[in-house]
């Protein structure tokens, strides 16, 4: 049975908000209706002309659990439009877009609303489970004497605050942060504190000079204090490897590499895609940008995560015929410096192609001017239900007409995403 098209008619995202030590102004859904409120105030249709809106999350708040309906009954889109949330970590976003086209190739939708959102300036602080057992015993307390023993008990050490988010960044089947799965591919593939450092400046630079091209697919937020945001506010202008040199390495402090200048920023942000059939083009006289021709997920070791784009993206090149420089554009997410530096280590590496890949030579090297060409996630910033999202909306719109790109990203989990697009 022959797939239907997918097009890819619309987008737009919010400024991405680093996260700078307390709650940003705007939670994981404020940022998606924000965003989705303008995206679909400039389409022919209604809201509730939508089949479904889906949405991934990385770390939705306890009252927006399935942040997808939330989403879209905030939007507008009534009560008979589904919302509903997918979680594959950072490619939250990316999977929404995929689980909109596997409905709509079989026929159960037709115009979806997909993309991905997260607040992680307001990721948690939990107790420890030392002071979760302490209140238990308090609050099970019979009687007056058993309650003033239970409280006797307590110590100051309770109280040292447990991070959500330093929890949700680390494999529980390895035992390691993202950071030091970076570490692992800059050990693996010999790659050095400076080409981290000048890759990352390298993707400011290109982030300032793509200024306007950005703006385009931003959508302004508004506080509810009246206050703007119309722009990244984590791209520096003044970022050099002088000044990068002289941060101190965060996941491994004696041996490492990986700062915080040459790893993503920890950000708030929504992106999302209008995603429709045929039929739906046809009926509403809709005018795509593009098709999403293909999307491959893979899995690999946790502890060298990073390398997911290379594992997902080499079997979409295999089944098109294409290679590496085939294609007009990629995007890459850059978790890590370490992390993009290593997938293209990984394409150009013999054995690892052949023992990882199951390739009888390498692909060789990614031509860097067709990769990331108005910089990425270390001067974007990286929020992770968005991301997969942002990397598809903006490949798509910044691509040539007739040409083909490639998104790709890596998964906490040791996992890999990648998507095949092509601008009509």
């Amino acid at each position: 049975m022959a797939l239907q098209p997918i097009y890819l008619i619309d987008g737009a995202r919010t400024p991405f908000l680093k996260a700078r030590g307390g709650p940003g102004p705007f939670s994981a859904a404020d940022l998606a209706v924000q965003a989705g409120r303008q995206l679909l105030l400039r389409q022919p249709f209604a809201p509730g002309d939508l089949s479904e809106v889906i949405m991934g999350c990385a770390a939705p708040a306890p009252d927006e659990v399935n942040i997808g309906r939330v989403i879209a009954l905030r939007l507008g889109c009534g009560e008979k439009v589904p919302g509903w949330t997918v979680m594959r970590n950072c490619a939250s976003g990316m999977q929404a877009i995929d689980s909109a086209m596997a409905n709509i190739q079989s026929g159960r939708s037709e115009l979806v609303l997909a993309g991905g959102t997260d607040a992680l300036s307001r990721a948690p602080l939990l107790f420890s489970d030392a002071m979760v057992k302490w209140l238990v015993a308090v609050n099970g307390a019979r009687n007056t004497g058993e309650k003033f023993a239970a409280i006797r008990k307590f110590r100051l050490g309770y109280l040292a605050p447990v991070l959500g988010l330093l929890k949700g960044l680390t494999d529980p089947i390895v035992g390691l942060t993202m950071g030091q799965t970076a570490e692992n591919l800059a050990w693996r593939f010999g790659i050095d504190r400076a080409r981290m450092d000048a890759y990352s400046v390298r993707s400011h630079q290109r982030a300032i000079a793509a200024r306007d091209i950005i703006a385009e697919e931003l959508a302004a937020l508004v506080d509810t204090a009246g206050n703007t945001y119309e722009a990244d506010d984590g791209v520096r202008a003044d970022s050099s490897v002088e000044k990068l040199a002289r941060l101190k390495p965060v996941f491994d402090r004696r041996y490492g590499n990986v700062t915080a200048g040459n790893s993503s920023q920890v950000t708030d942000g929504a992106a999302l895609v209008l995603l429709a059939s045929e039929a739906a083009v046809q009926r509403h006289g809709l005018k795509p940008m593009g098709r999403i021709l293909d999307c491959e997920w893979a899995g690999l070791d946790p502890a060298r995560m990073g390398l997911g784009p290379v594992h997902a993206a080499t079997p979409i090149l295999q089944r098109h015929g294409l290679t590496l420089n085939d294609l007009d554009a990629w995007e890459i997410n850059e978790a890590f410096a370490a992390q993009v530096l290593g997938c293209l280590a990984a394409w150009n590496d013999d054995a690892y192609c052949r023992e990882q890949l199951g390739l009888d030579a390498p692909l060789g090297m990614l031509d860097p001017e067709r990769l990331n060409v108005q910089g990425g996630a270390i001067a974007l910033g990286h929020p992770v239900g968005a991301s997969g999202a942002r990397i598809v909306l903006h490949l798509m719109r910044t691509l040539k007409p007739g040409r083909k790109g490639m998104a790709a990203i890596c998964i906490g989990g040791g996992l890999g995403g990648a998507m095949l697009l092509e601008k009509l």
